[in-house]
C-alpha cells in the first residue's frame, strides 16, 4: 500500500516537473492557496477554542 501511493507521488511530481514554469506556478497556486487558507482557518478555530476553555477554567476557578 505505502510502495503504491509512493510509486503514485513519483508519477505526479515528475509530471509535476515536466509541466513549463508557468503552468507549474499556476497549479501551485490553485492548490496551496486554498490549502494554506483551509489551514488558517481550522487552526484559528482550534486556538479560539483552546483560549476560551482556558478563560472558562481561570474564572471558574476564581469563583
Amino acid at each position: 500500500m505505502v510502495r503504491a501511493l509512493a510509486d503514485w507521488w513519483d508519477a505526479v511530481e515528475l509530471w509535476l516537473t515536466q509541466l513549463p514554469f508557468g503552468f507549474q506556478v499556476l497549479l501551485a497556486t490553485v492548490v496551496l492557496v486554498p490549502l494554506c487558507w483551509g489551514t488558517a482557518v481550522v487552526s484559528d478555530r482550534v486556538v479560539d477554542a483552546a483560549a476560551a476553555r482556558i478563560a472558562a477554567r481561570r474564572s471558574a476557578q476564581r469563583d
